[in-house]
Order: structure tokens, then C-alpha cells, then sequence
């Protein structure tokens, strides 16, 4: 056996090694794999369903006037609930408001230490820091719950990276149509799903629990939540 041939295949054991374990860092969602190519600010790396992608990351503004990079100060490393809505909206807004800041209550202490909500305005002009923190107080949002506003072109740019969007152009435009679909995440895990924002309360929080890699007893869960 000559020495080319046992050289040749020394580095085919050294790629294959170095791509296994580069396989095995995005599963397990390692911290130097996702930093990398950080000089993008409008987008950071994430793993996303096993797979490296480019999550927008653009600054945004929350109800206390204080800005934020989207996600990495909002989302990476951290088990959220996202969803879009707008403080004037007198359709399906309130109702998911409802079901969302009951979830908050269900999820007692673990609500803004373990799990966020993050709010993304679908009128960013006229939702200022001053109104969203009104509307968050008003309808007994618990600390934990980020309103955002920002760009209109980077609330865009999370929207569609989420999928939350209609074939149809005209209906996608039209803000007072826009889903109730609350998205749940588990970065750390790239575990990402849905759930819908009207079904009741205690739904919501098992299926933010199932995403944050729990298994909650869902009879439990019924027995302490009101009708």
C-alpha cells in the first residue's frame, strides 16, 4: 500500500471528521457556529430546523423607547412567542390579545424569565413607544411582553422570513386580514412552531411548553385553567 494512498485517505478521515462534527454543532445549536459572519447587522446566523440561516436582525424599538438588534437581543438563546398586530386594531387583535395575556398568566413565573411574547406592529408609524406601552398596560401585559416598533421594511423583512404572509398581494397588504398564527421558538434548540393565537389559553402554553422541549400533562394543565 503506498504512502500517497495511505496520505489520501488520512485526509478523507479529516474531512469527514470535521463535517460530522460540524453537523453535530448545528443540531446541537453551538454559539460559534451561529456567531459566525456577524458583520451583517441586518441578519445573524441561526440554526433553524437543523440548518444555518440568515434570521433578520434588524434594530427595532420597544415600548420603553429603547432600541434592540431583533434577534440578538430578543430572540437567540431564548424560548419565545412572536406575533404581529397593531394597537388600533379593532379586529382580530383584541381577541388574540385576550387569549395571549391569559397565556401569560398561565405560565406564572416563567413568563418573562423563561418564555417571552414579542409584539410587532403592523403600523409602525403610528404605534410610538408612548401608545404600545399604554396598550400593553392597559390590557394587563405582564413584564416579559415586548411591543416593537421599527422600519416598516424590516418589520416586512420578519414577517415574510416567518412566513406569515397571503398568496394573494392585496389581501397581504391589507393589514386588518393578517393572520392570528402566534410563532413559538426554542432558539438555543432551533426549534421553531406554530399555534393559532384564538384557540383557548391553556393550548397556547402547552404548545410553547412542547417547543421549549417540555412534555406538559395536558388534564393538568385543563384542571387549573378557568372555562
Amino acid at each position: 500500500m503506498s504512502s500517497r494512498y495511505l496520505s489520501r485517505c488520512a485526509a478523507l478521515v479529516l474531512i469527514l471528521a470535521a463535517a460530522c462534527t460540524r453537523q453535530a454543532q448545528v443540531r446541537a445549536g453551538d454559539p460559534a457556529i451561529r456567531g459566525r459572519d456577524a458583520g451583517d447587522s441586518g441578519t445573524a446566523a441561526a440554526v433553524v430546523a437543523g440548518s444555518l440561516r440568515r434570521f433578520p436582525n434588524p434594530v427595532l424599538v420597544t415600548q420603553e423607547g429603547k432600541a434592540v438588534h431583533f434577534y440578538d437581543d430578543l430572540v437567540r438563546d431564548r424560548v419565545v412567542m412572536l406575533n404581529f398586530a397593531y394597537t388600533h386594531c379593532t379586529g382580530k387583535c383584541p381577541r388574540t390579545v385576550a387569549q395571549l395575556v391569559a397565556a401569560q398568566r398561565l405560565l406564572g413565573d416563567r413568563f418573562g424569565s423563561q418564555i417571552t411574547l414579542l409584539t410587532l406592529s403592523l403600523d409602525p408609524e403610528r404605534d410610538t413607544p408612548e401608545a404600545m406601552r399604554e396598550y400593553v398596560a392597559a390590557h394587563g401585559g405582564r413584564p416579559g411582553w415586548t411591543w416593537l416598533t421599527g422600519r416598516r421594511e424590516d418589520i416586512e423583512a420578519i414577517r415574510r422570513f416567518v412566513g406569515f404572509t397571503d398568496r394573494d398581494p392585496q389581501l397581504d397588504a391589507d393589514r386588518t386580514r393578517h393572520t392570528t398564527l402566534v410563532l413559538l421558538g426554542n432558539d438555543p434548540a432551533g426549534r421553531w412552531s406554530t399555534v393559532p393565537g384564538l384557540v383557548r389559553p391553556e393550548l397556547i402554553v402547552e404548545a410553547i411548553l412542547r417547543t421549549a422541549g417540555e412534555r406538559p400533562q395536558r388534564t393538568a394543565m385543563q384542571a387549573t385553567c378557568s372555562p
